[in-house]
Order: structure tokens, then sequence, then C-alpha cells
């Protein structure tokens, strides 16, 4: 799951940055704020990666998509933007924990090679 759910995020760290510069041309929003928001946000995808093992990560996760979507209310395209990244997060948990289920029924069939 966690490799799953961190590429996800490192494509939002992406999307949010860009995000922030359009926000900056085409919003009435200050300069400073469009980028306390988005470095904030860019941050925490980073950080999240680094949490995704960690209880309260994917649920911090979550929060992060509903905040994507959110930001469609600066610049619009963030709507559908939002929308994918909350559709690719929610494969990435699903779909990573099968994974992870699938390798420890996996490993725990074969006997030790020790």
């Amino acid at each position: 799951m966690r490799v799953l759910c961190a590429s996800t995020l490192i494509g939002e760290f992406f999307v949010i940055g860009f995000a922030g510069l359009v926000a900056m041309q085409l919003s009435d929003v200050s300069t400073g704020l469009v980028w306390a928001v988005s470095g904030t946000a860019m941050v925490l995808c980073l950080v999240l990666c680094g949490m995704l093992t960690r209880p309260g990560g994917v649920p911090l996760g979550w929060a992060l998509q509903l905040a994507l979507i959110a930001g469609g209310f600066v610049v619009p395209t963030m709507f559908f933007l939002g929308a994918c990244f909350a559709g690719l997060w929610w494969a990435s948990v699903h779909y990573g924990r099968k994974v992870d289920e699938a390798k420890a029924a996996r490993a725990a069939a074969q006997p030790d090679a020790a």
C-alpha cells in the first residue's frame, strides 16, 4: 500500500505546485496566501509519504484529498483534478491493502528457507 499511496502523493505534490502557479495568475488571492496554502499542502504530501504506515496516515491523506477538491473554489480545474486524485487515492489504499494481504498470505504459505 505504501508504494501506491506514496506515488499518488508525489503526483499530487506536483499538481498542487502547478495549481499554485495558476492560482497566482488567475485569482484575486494574494501571492503570499496562495503559496502559504500551496506550500503547506505540498509539504504535507511529502510528510504523508513517510507517515503512511503509521496510524492516522491514511485519514490525513483523505483530508488532503478533500482540501485538494476544495481548491476548486480558487482554481476551478481543481474540482476535476481533486476528484481524479481522490479516486487514485482510493484505488491506492484499496488495492494496496489487497496486495499487502496477498504478500502476507504468500509469505505465510512458504516454508522458511533457512
